[in-house]
């Protein structure tokens, strides 16, 4: 009896590792250490009837190109799913609601393509860890997931890796849904700025990553973005920095703020000879920088430069207008010379007369005596006979109109 009993205990101790009979087909099951393994076996879909005492499920390597809503509908007790490197390209509506308890859920080395904006949508919001590297196809499904994490109400992530996923920009507020998020991982893209908004909501974050990127530099209100986070572990590393003078707000913003920045990495990239120089501690003189100062008296001294050129230049050209126009001119200015001086002669002409007393007696004389003839040849005249009177001091002429012949 107790040799009986002794071999039914060793049967379940081997079987159990294994779970003979409940473990589906392609996948190995181990109860002890309530782990499911399907790898590389080319499965179509997520295996059905997994065993309920099953906490991690392990799916690589296979062929399963959609995640339905019923692909995980019984396994309740399911905290962590890795789903890495199944070609999966479609995630529906739904597709974990059913794991309650999931903490831990592993996309990377996917192709999604279409995301549900209630794909990872889960009652309670137990999803503390998120891996999606290497998993976005391409620049729609970043908007699809932009809509997912707003919609999947997971106020309780703290882990989101989006590594690797050729991202060259990152929509405004993508994050601001996420407000217990604590590490943030965005290496290996094609990130060149950082934009207002970005990272807006994240007053919980400790580590932002941002190493093998594209960034050259970082303007003013990009600091002021990153400044906004506070005194978190900020990586930015191995980057392409152009050390000219653009850089030099940066390597001020290094020496001075609170991030804790892994500033031994922190190193330019161009020009040749600053190539591996830590950008901490670069003087501005290094870099083709001047104070301000400096700056302020050669635009100065530039711009007295510039309008000297520019008179000059027009004085050339004045100086050429009158040469191709010289004959002209001198023609003008002798009319304008003898038109002045017959103006002047005559004034002095005018001024003599009017100085002279005789002159004055004789002029008045000559006035009344021509009034007086006037007046007599106005009675002597025919009625036919026309006088005009020639507006002048000295004299006064008379037209004689003779009558017309028949």
């Amino acid at each position: 009896m107790c040799i009986f009993a002794f071999r039914v205990f060793l049967g379940i101790l081997l079987c159990s590792p294994y779970q003979c009979l409940e473990c589906p087909f392609g996948c190995e099951c181990f109860a002890v250490t309530r782990i499911l393994k399907c790898v590389a076996n080319d499965l179509l879909t997520v295996p059905r009837s997994i065993p309920g005492y099953t906490r991690t499920v392990i799916i690589t390597g296979n062929n399963i190109h959609q995640i339905a809503p019923d692909s995980f509908s019984d396994p309740e007790n399911v905290t962590n799913i890795i789903l890495s490197n199944n070609r999966i390209t479609e995630m529906a509506s739904h597709s974990f609601s059913a794991l309650v308890n999931l903490r831990f859920l592993d996309l990377s080395g996917n192709q999604l393509a279409l995301i549900h904006p209630e794909a990872l949508s889960i009652p309670g919001s137990p999803l503390q860890e998120l891996n999606l590297s290497r998993s976005l196809y391409n620049f729609t499904a970043l908007t699809d997931l932009t809509t997912a994490l707003r919609w999947g109400g997971l106020s309780g992530l703290l882990r989101l890796d989006l590594s690797g996923n050729h991202l060259a920009l990152l929509p405004p507020g993508m994050f601001s849904h996420l407000p217990n998020l604590q590490q943030l991982f965005l290496t290996n893209n094609s990130l060149v700025d950082v934009y207002t908004g970005t990272y807006s909501g994240l007053s919980h974050l400790e580590v932002l990553d941002l190493t093998n990127n594209a960034f050259r530099t970082f303007r003013p209100d990009a600091l002021q973005e990153l400044d906004k986070l506070g005194n978190i572990r900020l990586y930015l590393g191995n980057n392409p920095y152009s050390c000219s003078c653009e850089i030099h707000h940066f390597v001020t913003w290094l020496n001075e703020s609170r991030a804790q920045v892994d500033v031994d990495m922190v190193r330019c990239a161009s020009p040749k000879w600053l190539t591996n120089t830590h950008l901490r501690g670069l003087g501005i003189q290094v870099i083709g920088c001047v104070v301000p100062a400096e700056v302020a008296d050669l635009t100065l001294q530039t711009s007295y430069v510039f309008l000297g050129l520019v008179l000059g230049f027009v004085g050339m050209v004045f100086l050429f207008v009158l040469y191709l126009n010289r004959k002209g001119m001198k023609k003008w200015i002798i009319d304008m010379r003898d038109a002045c001086r017959d103006v002047l002669e005559g004034y002095h002409y005018r001024y003599e007369i009017d100085s002279d007393p005789r002159l004055g007696r004789i002029s008045a004389g000559n006035t009344r005596a021509q009034g007086r003839i006037g007046s007599t040849l106005s009675q002597q005249l025919p009625s036919d006979t026309c006088t005009l009177r020639v507006p002048t001091d000295t004299q006064t002429k008379q037209v004689m109109i003779s009558p017309p012949v028949n």
